[in-house]
């Protein structure tokens, strides 16, 4: 007699979760995982996201100061990490609202 093990499966999130959790549109993610700029998986047609993505994701994102300390009066300078592909140019990713939130306000 076989006993199979219960497999525990990651769970996935869609364009939409993460979208949200940005604050951006799902038109964004969904473009952003076409063009290879964040992590994701296809899962029959559409795109879906691990929880380790989406830490990947809010990671790319995030804007650090920088290591001078500003002189007195002065705002620091962001700092933005950036993802490079391989041989490819530095991209710099800003998520952005949606339009219809945009025009409402």
């Amino acid at each position: 007699m076989k006993v199979h093990k219960e497999i525990s499966l990651p769970k996935s999130y869609s364009a939409a979760d993460v979208a949200a959790s940005l604050g951006c549109s799902e038109w964004w993610v969904k473009e952003q995982a076409r063009r290879r700029r964040i992590p994701f998986m296809r899962s029959g047609s559409g795109y879906r996201f691990t929880s380790d993505h989406v830490k990947e994701i809010f990671l790319i994102l995030e804007e650090r100061p920088c290591e001078d300390s500003p002189s007195k009066g002065e705002a620091p300078t962001p700092r933005r990490r950036a993802r490079t592909q391989a041989g490819g140019p530095v991209v710099q990713l800003r998520a952005r609202r949606p339009r219809r939130t945009r025009n409402a306000a």
